[in-house]
């Protein structure tokens, strides 16, 4: 019999749900960015940010191109200006 062990693959990217968002990074995406960024910044999983903007549930506006979603950042800029406070610019 041998011995083999399971592993697991390590991730290419280690997963972003923890990270945490400055208005400047918000800002530097563009106009528009894609559902899972947006749902990273508001604390969502992939599946969750899919499955709310199929639902049309997403906390913050969204826009479907085609096969694609796209979320303005101005959205979520609003959406987070209670929790994020200015830019701190000055």
């Amino acid at each position: 019999m041998t011995d083999r062990r399971r592993t697991r693959t390590p991730r290419l990217h280690p997963p972003q749900s923890q990270r945490a968002w400055t208005v400047q990074e918000i800002r530097a995406l563009g106009a528009t960015t894609d559902v899972v960024t947006a749902g990273q910044i508001l604390g969502l999983s992939r599946n969750s940010a899919y499955t709310l903007a199929r639902q049309g549930r997403f906390p913050v506006p969204v826009i479907k191109a085609g096969a694609q979603y796209r979320v303005p950042v101005a959205g979520l800029l609003t959406a987070l200006h209670d929790t994020t406070g200015d830019d701190g610019g000055g």
